[in-house]
């Protein structure tokens, strides 16, 4: 079921991608609300968990995500929060290293799930919402003439197979584990909706709109919250 899902939300952004590719103020939105719902759920569900399990020192895993995410954007050259002018190049397949860096992301962030008590946890929701507009982007890079050629098709599977390949290896691994996982990607969390939600506006002017999306994604990610804790 969570393979399920997480391929899931790859093949929705990907189709709306194909379709939408061109409204880039339309990825700018789903990315801020995915940027509030993801950072809501990090402060409200994932910090809690990793520092109620009282682990010495492991403030220092999320800060070691936070800079692995900075590593990561070397690669990505921060495609997974909105930064696609790659596709202006009128290139129809990724950079080997974005790729690399897009699969790391995603396979980082499917290890916490393999010891999951329930199949629609807030971590896994936040995963789903956050895959969503990454992969809208990178479906409307890949796509050509309204299709997409073998080698794109090669790529979106890769990327949505990255996080349940996450999701199985770790079910190897020792459970004690998990705890340290998950700071490591609530660190790469907080930093990507950070980014996202703190971009500079214009002439620093307050962004309403922004504003508004982001409260959106804090709203749905409350709900979300209240529903899984009764």
């Amino acid at each position: 079921m969570i393979v399920a899902l997480l391929i899931s939300s790859v093949l929705i952004g990907v189709l709306l991608g194909k379709f939408f590719g061109e409204k880039q103020k339309f990825a700018k939105s789903l990315l801020v609300v995915s940027a509030g719902f993801l950072i809501t759920i990090c402060l409200n569900e994932v910090f809690p968990e990793i520092y109620v399990a009282d682990q010495r020192n492991i403030g220092i895993w999320v800060i070691g995500g936070v800079l692995l995410q900075m590593l990561l954007e070397n690669l990505t050259k921060g495609f997974e929060h909105g930064h696609f002018h790659h596709h202006t190049e009128g290139k129809n397949i990724l950079p080997f290293a974005l790729m690399v860096g897009l699969f790391i992301h995603a396979f980082l962030e499917g290890i916490p799930l393999s010891n999951q008590d329930s199949v629609l946890t807030p971590y896994l929701t936040g995963i789903l919402v956050h895959n969503i507009p990454i992969s809208f982007i990178l479906g409307a890079f890949l796509v050509k003439n309204k299709k997409f050629s073998p080698s794109a098709v090669l790529i979106i599977s890769l990327f949505a197979l990255a996080s349940p390949c996450g999701f199985l290896l770790g079910q190897y691994f020792n459970p004690d584990l998990e705890v340290y996982f998950l700071a490591l990607v609530g660190g790469i969390f907080l930093h990507i909706s950070s980014v996202i939600i703190f971009e500079s506006n214009k002439n620093h002017n307050v962004d309403w709109q922004k504003l508004g999306l982001v409260l959106l994604g804090v709203v749905l990610a409350m709900t979300g919250h209240l529903f899984h804790s009764h």
